[in-house]
């Protein structure tokens, strides 16, 4: 009879759904389908890891979303932000359901070009917009937020090698209570600095119009009263370029920064708890603007957002590789998708679920990614079943900024596929191979 091998016995804590001080343990939820599409089916035809976006739940947050600030306001244009996820086909859907583009970048300014958005219908924002891209972006009827003064400078020169006064926006920062407070782009309201920015743009001999202002107040804005603040401040702002400087105003672009449903590290509460929705964000900015233009009618609005639109919309598939049980005698799991992949997981606590049902048992997990690199966690702590080699999960939801912001480093990028509205899945971004990478390189 073959001698079987020595396990050493262990201690180790089973969760059960017993109470704790935060109302309970919450046992991951099975997730074995999106959209009614196997994940494991895709799994094995796209292979692993894998990027599963829904094209449903996209068309129902952009049509929830122009709903809520629509009804409310009129004069109200949504605009897709590219920087949170530029895959062609994603943008593609927003443009269908009415968004223009908001870009930060030449390369984005061109995306969009290349997607069929005309300069008009895309507003160029971000601290660096190189010379020649600049000229472009104008000369095509490009909306210009300027960052800086180095920007008013090129812009003044642009128009004389054009030939023609110049359509552009200002941004700016100012304090609405949230913290921390965003300063670094933009001309600062209160300081004067944004006062002093426009009045260069003014006394420009001819070459600049002020059209717009802008200002992006932070990102994950759990409050929606700061958009309250905000859109009283920048209001005012507003009246005193179009009625004391005799600028041709004509629109506020309150920028982005909504949730999603991801969870901040460090929170107890569920996220359903505590998340405003878009009728909250839309009822204090519209009403807010309607109440400093009254009796006149308010400018055009603007808003530029992404997380809250396409975060829930994204899945990765994964796969565990490894089980392993560190010194501290806690559980250990080593998947095929790391930070490399989820540069968000820094932030957020995404959910994990498994594809497949297991005995109602979980231990206290702590997941690592692939590579060889001791900050490749994706979760440092989550409740999981009994899993092996081999089994697979799902993270959820990372549809923003992780497809922009992920890194060809140790692994390569993997595919990413849609399940479009008529149940077909779509590869929209196919896995990266060694050839991909070499053909860049020069001997």
């Amino acid at each position: 009879m073959e001698k079987k091998t020595y396990i050493r016995p262990q201690i180790r804590k089973q969760y059960l759904g017993a109470a704790n001080k935060f109302g309970g343990y919450t046992p991951p939820e099975t997730l074995s389908s999106i959209d009614g599409k196997s994940v494991e089916s895709l799994l094995k035809e796209f292979g692993s890891p894998l990027f599963i976006f829904s094209e449903a739940v996209i068309r129902k947050k952009a049509q929830s979303y122009k709903q809520a600030f629509e009804s409310r306001y009129p004069m109200f244009q949504p605009t897709w932000s590219y920087k949170t996820n530029y895959l062609n086909a994603i943008c593609k859907i927003f443009h269908e359901e009415g968004f223009w583009a908001e870009v930060v970048s030449s390369f984005e300014y061109q995306k969009a070009r290349k997607n069929g958005i005309p300069g008009n219908r895309i507003i160029f924002n971000g601290p660096y917009k190189p010379y020649a891209a600049l000229k472009l972006a104008v000369s095509e009827g490009a909306r210009i937020h300027i960052d800086h003064l180095d920007e008013i400078r090129d812009l003044m020169q642009i128009s004389d090698e054009l030939g023609k006064k110049l359509d552009v926006s200002i941004r700016i920062s100012m304090d609405t209570g949230a913290y921390p407070t965003w300063s670094r782009f933009g001309f600062n309201l209160e300081s004067g600095h944004a006062l002093e920015a426009v009045r260069k743009i003014a006394h420009s001999n001819g070459k600049l119009n002020l059209i717009g202002v802008h200002s992006h107040i932070g990102t994950f804005m759990i409050d929606p009263t700061s958009y309250k603040k905000a859109a009283i401040k920048i209001s005012a702002f507003y009246k005193i370029l179009r009625d004391e400087l005799r600028q041709p105003m004509q629109y506020i672009d309150l920028g982005g920064g909504f949730v999603s449903a991801n969870k901040l590290k460090g929170t107890y509460l569920s996220n359903a708890s505590f998340l405003p929705t878009f009728d909250q964000y839309a009822e204090n900015i519209c009403s807010a603007l309607y109440d400093a233009f009254s009796p006149e009618e308010p400018p055009a609005l603007f808003l530029e957002s992404g997380r809250a639109l396409i975060d829930e919309a994204g899945y990765l598939a994964s796969s565990v590789v490894g089980i392993k049980t560190l010194p501290t005698g806690k559980r250990a799991m080593v998947i095929d998708a790391g930070v490399n992949l989820l540069y968000t997981s820094t932030w957020y606590d995404f959910n994990i679920s498994p594809i497949k049902e297991y005995a109602k048992v979980y231990d206290d997990v702590i997941l690592y990614g692939p590579l060889c690199m001791n900050i490749d966690i994706v979760r440092e702590s989550c409740l999981l079943p009994n899993m092996s080699r081999g089994d697979s999960l799902v993270i959820h939801p990372v549809g923003a900024y992780n497809v922009t912001q992920w890194m060809q480093f140790i692994e390569m990028r993997p595919a990413v596929v849609l399940i479009k509205a008529n149940g077909e899945v779509k590869q929209i971004r196919k896995r990266e191979n060694v050839d991909d990478i070499n053909h860049m390189e020069m001997e």
